[in-house]
């Protein structure tokens, strides 16, 4: 499958300071959105309600985290009134503060995300001084008291030839609609992934069109006994919950998490060679650069140098940044790097972190050969004119990428590292 296009950076065309000190910015895979996310209109119900009932408004729709597409080269969106019959007629008719005093948690409410306006859309719908088509992401797995209508929907789509790409990465996505794709996934799977409170372990309530979870002082759940008075039944006072230090102070909400990750492109002290690492379960041949989470109270530069020694023994000295990567498996934010080890410490030693199964110098012609050949995603067929030994590197959707491409393309000697390979 061809591999899809890098998103354009910002401003590209721009004259600056910064562009000609530094090169052009380098824009990676599942960022570039066109989306203005407008992220301080969430709280605007009036703004949430006229926007999901607009006729330009588009819909993605994901279930069990696998998006709708007509195949995984395009996605598909559905109307408001395809979803209407399992989100309701307006589930931002109410406020946040009268959801959270009314909370049901045996009740199950589709997760819904606003995503934000595409600008370019002049036509579409307009609010205030912001203008442009919604977009919105909505969960249909089927759950709890929506399984009936989520389970319609599904077949709903089916109907039309659509189907629910399956899959552990979705890499195969023109750069825009990669970037919806990543946003909403990213924030279904945590919303998913946080039913509970952590600090008191009651079921939590989203809030902020899919941005934010609380934890309500009460749940409406809690009422199992009625009171017979004449001909009515009156429903004792909502049971209050335990304390929670999530209400109290400026602590009171649950955000969405990003894990930060430095992903590295090492080089030798000559700056002729660049370290590369391999795990077991990777094909034949196949390598990158290294990788690792940053831990808290560390910085970027002391992250790389940290990750690098525990996964090679090498030493590193000074540490730039170079690019990052939004990557929504589940909510990563890689931020690429090159480092230069230090006169001295570029012995491999493997005998501290297991993590990698080989790692070893490799000259920058034997990567820019492979840059042109031998990219691929894991699990797929090398690019023509491979040959069977060669080295074998990540795909330019993928940051490694695009950190080798900047070392080997001029990057070192002063040129913006821009091979697009």
């Amino acid at each position: 499958m061809p591999q899809p296009e890098l998103p354009e950076p910002a401003h590209a065309e721009v004259d600056s300071m910064l562009s000609r000190k530094f090169g052009k910015e380098v824009a990676n895979y599942f960022s570039g959105s066109p989306l203005n996310r407008v992220s301080f209109m969430r709280t605007d119900h009036a703004f949430l309600s006229a926007a999901l009932k607009h006729p330009s408004t588009y819909f993605l729709l994901f279930n069990n985290l696998s998006p709708l597409a007509k195949d995984p080269t395009k996605l598909e969106y559905a109307s408001f009134k395809d979803i209407q019959p399992l989100v309701g007629d307006d589930p931002y008719s109410k406020t946040e503060e009268q959801l959270v005093s009314e909370y049901n948690s045996s009740i199950t409410v589709s997760q819904l995300l606003f995503l934000g306006l595409d600008e370019r859309k002049k036509s579409g719908f307009e609010w205030s001084i912001y203008h442009g088509s919604p977009y919105f992401a909505l969960d249909v797995t089927p759950k709890g008291t929506i399984s009936s209508a989520a389970e319609r929907l599904i077949e709903l789509m089916k109907s039309r030839g659509l189907q629910f790409v399956e899959g552990r990465m979705h890499m195969s996505l023109p750069a825009e609609q990669a970037a919806i794709y990543a946003q909403a996934r990213a924030l279904l799977d945590w919303n998913a992934r946080n039913p509970f409170c952590a600090q008191c372990g009651q079921p939590t309530l989203s809030i902020n069109a899919g941005t934010k979870r609380t934890c309500p002082p009460k749940d409406m759940a809690s009422l199992t006994n009625t009171t017979s008075i004449g001909s009515t039944t009156a429903a004792t006072p909502a049971t209050e919950r335990p304390d929670c230090a999530t209400r109290k102070g400026i602590s009171n909400l649950c955000f969405p998490r990003t894990d930060p990750t430095v992903i590295m492109a090492v080089l030798s002290a000559d700056s002729e060679r660049i370290l590369l690492g391999r795990q077991k379960r990777w094909p034949k041949y196949w390598y990158s650069t290294l990788a690792g989470f940053v831990e808290p109270a560390e910085s970027v530069e002391e992250a790389v140098r940290r990750e690098v020694w525990e996964e090679s023994g090498v030493t590193l000295g000074r540490v730039v940044i170079h690019s990052t990567q939004p990557w929504p498996y589940p909510a990563n934010l890689m931020i690429g790097a090159i480092g230069q080890c230090t006169p001295g410490g570029e012995e491999i030693l493997l005998k501290h972190d297991p993590e990698l199964e080989d790692a070893k110098w490799v000259t920058l012609a034997e990567v820019k050969e492979a840059l042109q050949v031998g990219t691929s995603g894991l699990g797929e067929e090398a690019g023509e004119g491979y040959k069977e030994g060669g080295l074998r590197l990540p795909p330019r959707t993928a940051i490694a990428n695009q950190l080798l491409s900047a070392v080997t393309g001029g990057l070192l000697e002063g040129g913006n590292g821009e091979s697009r390979m």
